[in-house]
């Protein structure tokens, strides 16, 4: 296999994941970031349909009634007690700062049952989850990722020791922030609500990204014993190219999986394990080409710079 020259080429690769977060970044300002009731507070009520309803005209008619925020979305799924029958479900998730009154549960079912072809004798599912709560959820989601990250940086800082331990770290933390930046961009970009599956799927792929990175680390720290006669550019050169293979392998048999399971739950429209899949899709690659192209060069430059300023003050 021909070697890659990443380090040479590596301002195209950190331009490229550059451009990806600012795209993110100017849909998260143009659309902002809607938060899942699990974080934000509210209500979420589920009503059984006859079939497929127009969720825009459901959220235009719950907000003048009710003065609230509120999405809408309509959901389907294979009725598993009888073969070939479909569910049909408009799921309305009404954010607020106190979750509703039974009267205002009621007004809103009454307003789609007038507007809309309700199931009678349907299925109704109702779930209230106080702001306070809905915040504590969100700060516990953030404080797992913190905790995370603090020990991976403990962890790659001991285990890299020899080839500066902590600029190993904080290098392999830049590339999993990167990772979880491409992943979030989804949500602003889709008007994704967010909510504690990103969560799930951020720890998820920052498990797997780290395990590529540290396979790349440790071919470098065991080059570098190997090829002392070779540049620094050269030995990460060669340490990415032969790990190219194993990481890229790794990845798509991976990929296979988690699109398969993207594919069942759309095709049985299960909502649950598609937000779920879908961001890991996403995050598997980003995690892939952080490795690849972003941890690796980025260690390399901050070594340079540290020897550059060791160098002046010897001067």
């Amino acid at each position: 296999m021909k070697q890659l020259n990443i380090i040479k080429n590596q301002n195209k690769y950190f331009f490229i994941s550059l451009a990806i977060i600012v795209i993110g970044l100017i849909f998260y300002i143009v659309n902002g970031v809607q938060l899942d009731i699990q974080f934000s507070g509210g209500t979420r009520i589920m009503i059984e349909t006859n079939g497929e309803v127009d969720s825009n005209q459901a959220e235009v008619l719950v907000e003048n009634a009710l003065g609230k925020s509120v999405t809408a979305q309509t959901q389907k799924t294979n009725n598993p007690g009888a073969e070939g029958e479909v569910i049909y479900m408009l799921r309305l998730d009404i954010a607020s700062e106190e979750t509703l009154t039974p009267e205002e549960r009621d007004l809103v079912i009454d307003i789609i049952s007038e507007n809309f072809d309700v199931k009678e004798g349907g299925n109704q599912e109702m779930l209230s989850v106080e702001p306070s709560i809905g915040r504590e959820t969100l700060l516990n989601g953030l404080k797992a990722v913190v905790i995370a990250s603090v020990l991976i940086i403990l962890y790659v800082t001991w285990r890299f020791s020899s080839m500066h331990g902590f600029a190993a770290a904080i290098t392999a933390i830049i590339a999993l922030l990167h990772d979880v930046a491409i992943t979030f961009a989804l949500y602003p970009v889709f008007k994704y609500p967010l909510g504690e599956v990103f969560i799930t799927a951020a720890l998820t792929i920052i498990g797997y990204s780290l395990n590529n990175t540290i396979v790349i680390y440790d071919r470098i720290r065991e080059n570098f014993k190997l090829m002392r006669k070779s540049t620094p550019d050269e030995i990460v050169n060669t340490s990415i190219s032969q790990s190219l293979t194993r990481t890229i392998n790794s990845t798509v048999t991976t990929l296979i999986a988690v699109v398969t399971l993207y594919i069942s739950a759309s095709v049985s429209n299960i909502s649950s394990l598609k937000e779920f899949s879908l961001p890991l899709i996403i995050g598997l690659v980003a995690g892939t080409y952080s490795s690849l192209f972003i941890a690796g060069p980025l260690w390399l430059t901050w070594r340079k710079r540290a020897s550059m300023k060791r160098a002046l003050k010897k001067a």
